[in-house]
């Protein structure tokens, strides 16, 4: 028991971390284009991580509880390892200043953890496989959504003075910003709690059957809203001004599009990353100016950092497992 206790205590830092490492998703367009204050930001963006769970269904939490690995093969030393795998890729990446998926980490070191422990048989291809697809497929939604709603707001408000498009845009980013930070937490919130819930069921607390837990939902909830309350910092200049820059409007568009497609992957429990979405989403908004309005340099170290996550954060969760075998003996 002490161990679950340990596992479900580091899933909420997983995902307090979480929270820390992508409030700059939620934010960095919003201050960057000096909308609101950093502080203003993240007390904004940490109350729509925190609703998201009145909105969304838990979809996204039960495909990472049964979508990536065999329940039935999974025990808590897995689950342990891809944890402190997933904590340790986030904090690098934070301390490097690149906009990493927590995502794909978790999923990395669930699969690299379950190998170790069951070999290939234990992961779910088709879950997997899914998530994979979806880190090109999501920031492509996003820069192509991005693209064509700068191009739509451009062609409606060409009669009108660049102050006056200012001045409107800036209120309408402070929606267009609530909404990604309320699919931010609808998305990533869930995939913790399809952790504690699958710990839970091989702890034989809980069944396949049974619905998630409140106190599951609340508490992770609350530990990723904290996390970016308190905020990311170094992360923020990468995404706000390091990919392009951006002006109100510009803002406006990158975050409607990085909502409306975690919307639709939270709706059919796709657990994306949101990293990429916006990061797509930003580019979008860029490359609406000509292909020279984006930092590509910057955008190339960034994509390493996404096609790395999955297979450095499976190497990590196999070591890890290795390790708690060995000194859980």
């Amino acid at each position: 028991m002490t161990f679950l206790y340990i596992v479900v205590a580091l899933v909420i830092i997983f995902d307090f971390i979480n929270g820390f490492h992508d409030s700059a998703n939620s934010i960095a367009t919003v201050v960057s284009t000096k909308v609101l204050s950093p502080f203003a930001a993240v007390c904004m963006a940490s109350f729509f991580n925190f609703v998201a769970f009145l909105i969304f269904p838990l979809r996204v939490a039960t495909t990472m509880g049964k979508g990536v690995i065999n329940p039935d093969v999974i025990n808590l030393t897995v689950i342990a390892s891809a944890l402190v795998a997933a904590i340790a890729w986030n904090l690098v990446t934070w301390w490097l200043g690149l906009p990493s998926s927590s995502s794909h980490t978790l999923v990395g070191g669930l699969v690299g953890a379950a190998v170790a422990s069951s070999g290939w048989s234990s992961v779910m291809y088709v879950g997997v496989i899914k998530i994979i697809i979806f880190i090109v497929v999501a920031p492509v939604l996003g820069m192509i959504m991005s693209f064509f709603i700068s191009a739509i707001v451009i062609f409606f408000a060409r009669n009108h003075s660049p102050s006056g498009i200012d001045k409107h845009f800036r209120r309408l980013q402070l929606l267009s910003a609530a909404a990604f930070s309320l699919g931010h937490g609808g998305n990533d919130a869930q995939k913790s709690m399809g952790i504690i819930w699958v710990a839970l069921i091989v702890s034989g607390l809980a069944t396949k059957s049974d619905p998630i837990a409140l106190w599951i939902v609340l508490s992770c909830q609350a530990a990723i809203a904290m996390g970016t309350l308190l905020g990311g910092w170094r992360i923020v200049k990468t995404m706000g001004q390091k990919i392009t820059k951006l002006k109100p409007f510009e803002g406006f568009c990158a975050e409607s599009a990085g909502a409306i497609t975690l919307f639709a992957a939270t709706h059919f429990g796709i657990p994306v990353s949101t990293t990429h979405v916006i990061t797509g989403a930003i580019i979008g908004a860029g490359a609406r100016k000509g292909a020279s309005a984006v930092k590509w340099g910057v955008t190339t170290k960034i994509f390493w950092a996404w096609l790395l996550t999955i297979p450095v954060s499976a190497v990590v969760g196999a070591i890890m497992y290795h390790f708690l075998k060995l000194i859980l003996v």
